[in-house]
């Protein structure tokens, strides 16, 4: 009997849509893995007005992330847009509330990879990547980025970096990915995937 596909979770936080698609493609990266499949969820936003809530289901697109969604997968990526050079407090807001998982080490020994997008160019993609990483190494989570063997790292202009896939949105946000991003965001996509299927086989 052949074994069940690994559930690779890609969690994101996306206002206009810049770290969705980024969260898109590193999906496709983790499909193109024989027997891996991709989950995409995301994170609420946080309100300053205290009595607002959010509903139980976004009106569109990804489903909203459940703590289920951690034990039952066997990597994850999670990606963020910046905010002054760290993670969006809805992204925190999440990772606050796993103190279960870190007791438990339920996450201990999983694959993991970050991803942004920034409004400038210099805007804190390298600073918000690796500020996502600390609680993923909190949880024991194995952090993994893209090699310089990917040439892309070398010639693209605008995000990409060793540290996870990036994307420079511009201040408007309307800047489309690029053809060096949607390949960084792919390779990182399948080389989590790939990484999840060794350990599996270990």
């Amino acid at each position: 009997m052949n074994a069940p596909n690994l559930i690779i979770l890609v969690l994101f936080y996306s206002r206009h849509g810049a770290t969705r698609r980024l969260a898109e493609l590193i999906a496709q990266g983790i499909e193109s893995v024989p027997g891996c499949d991709a989950r995409l969820r995301t994170v609420p936003a946080v309100s300053t007005v205290t009595e607002a809530t959010q509903p139980d289901v976004p009106a569109d697109g990804a489903p909203y992330v459940e703590l289920a969604d951690l034990e039952e997968c066997a990597g994850i990526a999670v990606g963020s847009p910046t905010r002054f050079g760290n993670m969006a407090s809805a992204m925190k807001y999440f990772w606050d509330g796993t103190s279960s998982q870190w007791l438990s080490g339920s996450l201990a020994g999983k694959p993991a990879c970050v991803f942004t997008s920034t409004g400038s160019l210099h805007g804190g993609q390298e600073s918000t990547l690796l500020s996502m990483m600390i609680p993923l190494l909190h949880h024991g989570l194995m952090v993994i980025g893209l090699p310089y063997t990917h040439p892309d790292l070398m010639t693209t202009s605008s995000g990409g970096t060793p540290y996870g896939a990036s994307h420079w949105a511009g201040v408007d946000g309307r800047k489309p990915v690029t053809d060096e991003e949607k390949r960084i965001a792919v390779a990182l996509g399948k080389r989590l995937a790939e990484t999840a299927v060794k350990l599996r086989e270990r």
